[in-house]
């Protein structure tokens, strides 16, 4: 199904301050950070079996999710673990539905067996940057995570068709920014193939997550200044620093005076 869309208007007037914040992290994906990181962050975005992660993984993710008070969400993805999730896929309305079904289902039933609640759904890789510009893939994302559970967060890219989309269905949704990724001036994030795209160095990821809390806006890739409001920042769990990342950024905001909560489910 054909349909992107950009959001070019979506840049907000004069975004609140936040003095409380989200911390997420995308793991289960088998990079061996996870005891690390959970320390750290406020909620983890686990994967569901498709780009990466096993039931014994997803077990051993909603246990420390569970030692260390973090609230647990899935993190459904395209099936193509040979490119990690992160190429783009033709898709239709049915298929979306099966694909997020299934990884919801398998995930939450372990996690019913360990006892934890599932307080979120973010999309991983290409599907969360196609929900994000393509209002159709958005819908279709939306009816798939609230024919599983309406009661359950949405998280998508701050400002994107994807949490549009759960706003339009009556869903709680929480805007998403990135500390490791740069912006377009569209509000999108720069292609990974794109040179400055990952944010490398430690200071200047914490800066860019900072800035956006407290100030209400990033500098895109080109330099220029985006207004953007973020209910979370995610940091991403398969860089090799990611745990020491986790603790600069922790320390910055507390630092900051900002508290670092996950979103109430209520």
């Amino acid at each position: 199904m054909a349909g992107a869309c950009a959001w070019a208007t979506r840049q907000l007037s004069a975004p609140p301050v936040n003095r409380r914040i989200d911390f997420n992290c995308d793991l289960g994906e088998g990079c061996g950070n996870d005891a690390a990181i959970m320390p750290f962050i406020s909620s983890a975005n686990i994967a569901c079996g498709a780009h990466a992660g096993d039931d014994s993984s997803m077990r051993a993710t909603l246990r420390l999710c569970r030692q260390f008070n973090v609230s647990a969400g899935a993190h459904p993805g395209f099936a193509d673990r040979k490119h990690f999730g992160r190429r783009e896929q033709p898709w239709n309305a049915l298929d979306i539905n099966a694909l997020i079904g299934e990884q919801l289902r398998r995930l939450a039933d372990i996690a019913e067996t360990e006892g934890v609640d599932l307080h979120h759904v973010k999309p991983h890789g290409a599907l969360y940057n196609q929900a994000a510009r393509d209002p159709d893939l958005a819908i279709a994302v939306v009816q798939a995570v609230r024919e599983f559970d309406e009661k359950l967060i949405l998280v998508g890219l701050s400002g994107s068709e994807l949490p549009k989309a759960g706003l339009g269905a009556g869903m709680r949704v929480v805007h998403e920014a990135f500390a490791d990724r740069r912006y377009m001036a569209d509000g999108s994030l720069a292609p990974r193939s794109q040179a400055g795209a990952v944010i490398v160095e430690h200071g200047d990821a914490v800066d860019q997550a900072r800035t956006i809390v407290v100030q209400g806006h990033a500098i895109t890739l080109e330099g220029k200044k985006l207004a953007m409001h973020a209910d979370s920042i995610c940091l991403h769990g398969d860089r090799e620093d990611a745990a020491e990342f986790a603790r600069l950024l922790h320390q910055a905001l507390v630092e900051s005076q900002i508290s670092i909560l996950a979103p109430d489910p209520s």
